[in-house]
Order: C-alpha cells, then structure tokens, then sequence
C-alpha cells in the first residue's frame, strides 16, 4: 500500500468507526503494557472526539473502504494543549492528537504517511509549526516522532501523567 485512497474531513457518520478505532487502538497499547489513552477504555475521552469530528478538526484515511488512520489537528490549543504547552503560547501553532492506525494495516507505514501528510497539509492552513505530545514512558513513540524531525522539548505534567512535548517546523 503506496497512498491512501482517500482523505478527508470526518463528518459525524464517521464518528462511530473512529471511536471504535480509538477503542481498539487504546486496548491494544494496554495489551502492549501501555496506560496510554486508557480513559478511553472507561468511555472518557480527554479529547471530544465526536467535537472534534464536528468541528471538522478530524481526518479520516481510507484505503479502498476500511479506515486505515486517523488524526485531530486543531487550529486552536484545547484546555488539554493549553495545560501542557502553557509555556509556549506566544507562537500559534497546530495541535496534533489523536494520531491512530488501524491494527490491519500494521507495518505498513499508516502513521509515517499520515505524519508526512500533516506535514504538506498544515503550510496550507497558514502555520508552519506543528505541536504534538506523547506519554513520556512510550520509548516506541517517542522515537517515532523524533525520526520524523520533531524535537523533543522535555516534558510536562498533569493529573494523567507525564508526557514529551514535540514540536516541528513544517
């Protein structure tokens, strides 16, 4: 699988096979030892998905009918973003969450082909910088998003735990 076979903006008839897609991805990074998005697990959702979703904040990726990832890119900082990014404010940036690929497509290069298209995407909307964190504890992550060009920028804290901020000029 080269290139997906679309992209787009999630419209609220998505919002229940994103959800699931979040579900899934969240019980197998706690299969993996992972406590990472695990309120999800418990129906909370730090991040108001289906919000999101009608804001247009999301975009899905499909290979011919399956969803393969998908990604929240918000122009504006959450309440989550302005806790975590409260020392960088001064420079307007995109948030990027919610970065999730399909188990089916695993080793396929799902979440790297999203990231490269956050890349070209993001110039368009007028920013040229993108901010991202990732728990702390994730060494997998954490080196993902640093072979991608984002620099780590230490680590912030909140009531869910400890998280490495990233972020990358585009």
């Amino acid at each position: 699988m080269n290139s997906f076979t679309s992209i787009r903006r999630a419209e609220p008839g998505d919002t229940t096979d994103i959800m699931r897609l979040l579900v899934n991805t969240a019980d197998w990074l706690l299969s993996k030892g992972s406590s990472q998005w695990n309120g999800l697990l418990r129906g909370e959702d730090s991040h108001n998905t289906p919000e999101a979703i009608n804001r247009g904040d999301v975009f899905i990726f499909k290979q011919e009918d399956q969803t393969a990832g998908i990604v929240m890119l918000l122009r504006n900082p959450s309440a989550w973003d302005l806790e975590l990014w409260h020392d960088r404010l001064d420079q307007p940036a995109i948030y990027l969450h919610r970065l999730a690929t399909n188990r089916e497509f695993a080793g396929q290069g799902v979440g790297k082909r999203i990231m490269q298209w956050v890349d070209t995407e993001v110039p368009t909307w007028g920013s040229n910088l993108v901010r991202l964190d990732c728990i702390a504890n994730n060494q997998a992550l954490n080196s993902f998003y640093s072979s991608l060009g984002y620099e780590r920028l230490g680590t912030a804290k909140n009531n869910l735990g400890e998280f490495s901020k990233f972020e990358k000029q585009v």
